[in-house]
């Protein structure tokens, strides 16, 4: 499938791959499969909002910035493979910086998935997890990793 040619149909462009911000690469092959590493929401190297989900950051920005650590994964994995070499989503797993009262971590991970959706339709169901933690680097409210698996 050409999913670049899906990403244009839908108007979304991939940003530049993320630098990372400790020592570590963005994305890694094993096998048939790509890990990216933890994806913030970065935004031309910004952070659109930092602090806790339920205080500083409502739910809806922090499932816009979900959506866009699931961009950034995705412009780690073109970087590495090609996104038109990927056959599937295998798996999400989201990172919330919560306050203690907030439980909608599942919803706010939704901005990551919905977009994986929007992009690979049926070959983009994959398995999830959605964590509340205290703090994440740069005091970022979310950070998003993926697992694909490759054509062939």
């Amino acid at each position: 499938m050409a999913w670049t040619q899906r990403l244009t149909e839908l108007g979304i462009e991939l940003p530049p791959v993320a630098t990372p911000v400790a020592a570590y690469v963005p994305a890694i092959k094993v096998g048939q499969q790509v890990w990216t590493s933890g994806q913030l929401p970065l935004i031309d190297g910004t952070l659109a909002s930092t602090g806790k989900v339920g205080a500083e950051v409502t739910e809806a920005d922090a499932t816009r910035a979900a959506r866009q650590c699931a961009l950034n994964a995705l412009a780690a994995v073109h970087d590495l493979v090609g996104l038109d070499n990927v056959a599937r989503v295998v798996k999400v797993v989201g990172y919330v910086a919560s306050e203690p009262e907030f439980v909608n971590q599942p919803t706010v991970i939704n901005g990551a998935s919905e977009l994986i959706g929007e992009v690979f339709g049926e070959a983009g169901a994959h398995a999830r997890s959605a964590v509340g933690v205290q703090s994440l680097p740069l005091g970022a409210p979310v950070e998003v990793e993926l697992v694909v698996e490759l054509v062939g």
